[in-house]
């Protein structure tokens, strides 16, 4: 149940807002002095605390409320504490508020303010500790993927990555082959690397080649070999990308721009492991495992008949989806931060276009918008100008689901202050509108 601790020496003035608070469903512990209010915040489990000033007699200084705020917010660091304050400790509850405290109402207090601001506090806390927790469960299970498998210093926070991660490490350690789908740039040749790293054949070599890279007749060259004289220029015999990748990993990027000349061989390398160079009758044997990427719709070509639906599927033992980077939001700001390695710092206007941009580039995007931004950061901080991402698509971001400040103002006057019925006006959750509360410097000026 929802409890709100009461400090205060005045007994009167905890039984008046234990019955307020009793009323709306809300669970009073009342203390006399601040002693028994901190022994109780460590044995019960307090979701906002209401504390008066003072508490001796001819005492009014402040002074002990002062005191009792710093020693709770010294155990607590993000417990909403409402501080209770004569008109003439005014100043003193404003200088609490910049320090930390959520809140302060004056006596005598209004009991429909009193009430709107701890349903608010006590919302913000349920928020507060659902955040903590979530935070808390992903970094366990990012230590987890760390300490179980070799990630190769991949920098991630998201839970969509977490899955991506550990499904590409579980298939790691079997033969069959993977492929990995992804929009360009999203980082599909990283994941790639983790699958050989983890697998039976890390000790071998892992060669990539990009197929997208190379022209059409080149392409069958670059992957089987040539002996001299098997096509214009070639002088001298070469070995193709299986031969390199023999006990090892080959990744195939861009898979779907190889041509069905290619995919033929490609079919029977997978099934037997044998191919022969261009040019060359002898027939060649190796010990490869295959990953392969694209981003484009595989399907759709073995409908128009320009990929084999049997490669398809030989390919395609185990899908691992890679997702946008605008489908892991939480993983822009700690990429950021890797890529800039502490050159220059980001302002709090940078982060926030950080996180309203699309990415359609993807992580590489992302690299060069930050490589661009630090280079331009002489005062060591960088501004959304100096990131220069394009307006037109920050902004259609935002007003897919960002209320102006105006619009905010009038749904929490609307709902008498109370954030969970003005964010389901808004369509928002409540810790969005928090979020927007507080950029728009509405969090203490509402409760």
């Amino acid at each position: 149940m929802r409890t709100v601790l009461i400090i205060d020496d005045n007994p009167a003035v905890g039984e008046a807002l234990s019955l307020a608070l009793s009323l709306h469903e809300i669970r009073p512990l009342t203390a006399l002095t601040p002693e028994e209010g901190l022994a109780l915040l460590e044995s019960e489990r307090i979701d906002v605390v209401i504390q008066d000033m003072n508490f001796t007699a001819d005492t009014t200084s402040g002074e002990e409320g002062i005191n009792l705020f710093r020693a709770i917010r010294q155990r607590h660091t993000d417990l909403p504490v409402i501080l209770l304050t004569a008109w003439t400790h005014l100043e003193t509850a404003v200088e609490l508020v910049k320090a930390g405290a959520a809140d302060y109402l004056a006596k005598p207090w209004d009991d429909a303010k009193l009430l709107a601001t701890v349903e608010n506090l006590l919302e913000l806390s349920e928020s507060t500790r659902e955040v903590t927790r979530a935070r808390n469960e992903r970094r366990k299970r990012r230590e987890d993927l760390q300490r179980r498998y070799e990630l190769d210093g991949l920098v991630f926070a998201s839970d969509a990555m977490a899955r991506t991660l550990e499904l590409a490490c579980q298939v790691a350690r079997s033969d069959v082959p993977v492929l990995i789908t992804g929009p360009n740039g999203a980082g599909k040749e990283r994941i790639a690397a983790i699958v050989h790293a983890n697998s039976g054949a890390r000790r071998g070599s892992f060669i990539a080649v990009n197929c997208g890279a190379l022209p059409g007749e080149l392409i069958e060259a670059e992957l089987f070999g040539a002996e001299a004289g098997a096509y214009t220029g070639a002088n001298k015999a070469r070995e193709g990308r299986f031969e390199m990748a023999d006990g090892g990993t080959l990744f195939l990027d861009e898979i779907g721009n190889l041509p069905l000349s290619g995919q033929v061989k490609l079919l029977r390398v997978l099934e037997t492991g044998q191919f022969e160079r261009l040019g060359s009758g002898r027939t060649r044997h190796v010990k490869v495992r295959v990953l392969s990427a694209t981003n484009a719709d595989l399907k759709a070509m073995i409908r128009a008949g320009s990929f084999r639906e049997d490669l398809y599927y030989r390919l395609n033992v185990i899908e691992v989806n890679l997702p946008a980077l605008s489908e892991r939001t939480d993983d822009i700001l700690p990429l950021a931060e890797h890529f800039l390695d502490g050159r220059a710092e980001l302002t709090d206007a940078a982060r926030e276009a950080l996180l309203s941009y699309p990415w359609p580039g993807n992580v590489r995007e992302l690299k060069n918008a930050i490589e661009r931004a630090a280079l331009l950061a002489a005062d060591g901080r960088i501004t959304p100008e100096q990131l220069n991402l394009p307006q037109g698509a920050v902004s259609a971001v935002r007003n897919l689901d960002e209320p102006s400040r105006e619009t905010v103002e009038a749904a929490l006057e609307k709902a008498g202050g109370v954030v969970s019925r003005a964010a389901s006006a808004l369509g928002l959750s409540r810790q969005a509108l928090y979020r927007r509360m507080e950029r728009y410097g509405l969090a203490q000026a509402n409760g």
